[in-house]
């Protein structure tokens, strides 16, 4: 996997790029105006990444995701992952008949949902999971692969399943181990 250079990434256009910053030269990346990345984020190979987006510090996007962040926008906050194939939408189509839809229908003949979605810290959403337009991840869940997130969830939970259902628990040990990690990379930049 080829990533880009910090100064192809700088000349890309992007509201803001933290240090340490890998995309996939290979990922499809539309409205670098409207997308933030924060420090040590990565990107890998087939992404389709477009519209408002604010990528936190240590986020990883696997490959073959698509985050369609539209206007209202995406936020995926510290320590957040994606895995292989997720899907994450801010807007939606009315599938009830009741209007029209698609991206070749003028907006008047139309009725689309869109609302902003947010992935909270240390949320890590499975394999080939689809996230819904207005979903709030709260700090801390975990997402089933496959699974389907109608709603927003609470805090460290387990959820899995289509539509998703909080399964149970999930330990907060990973928080020492990122106190660990922020002491030892604070350390290293002195």
């Amino acid at each position: 996997m080829a990533y880009y250079t910090d100064d192809q990434l700088k000349r890309m256009g992007f509201k803001s790029v933290g240090k340490n910053v890998k995309i996939s030269d290979k990922a499809s990346i539309y409205d670098v105006e409207k997308i933030e990345i924060g420090d040590n984020s990565r990107i890998d190979d087939f992404c389709v990444v477009s519209g408002s987006l604010t990528i936190g510090h240590n986020v990883f996007i696997g490959a073959m995701c698509l985050i369609a962040g539209g206007e209202k926008g995406i936020r995926m906050e510290d320590f957040s992952t994606l895995s292989y194939q997720v899907k994450v939408f801010t807007q939606s189509d009315d599938y009830s008949g009741e209007t029209l839809t698609n991206s070749t229908v003028p907006k008047k003949y139309k009725s689309e949902k869109k609302q902003a979605v947010r992935l909270g810290r240390h949320v890590i959403v499975g394999a080939g999971a689809t996230v819904f337009p207005g979903v709030d991840v709260a700090d801390g869940c975990s997402i089933g692969a496959m699974s389907l997130v109608t709603k927003s969830t609470d805090e460290w939970g387990v959820y899995v399943g289509t539509p998703a259902r909080r399964l149970k628990d999930r330990k907060k040990d990973l928080l020492e181990l990122e106190q660990q990690y922020l002491k030892e990379i604070k350390n290293d930049s002195l």
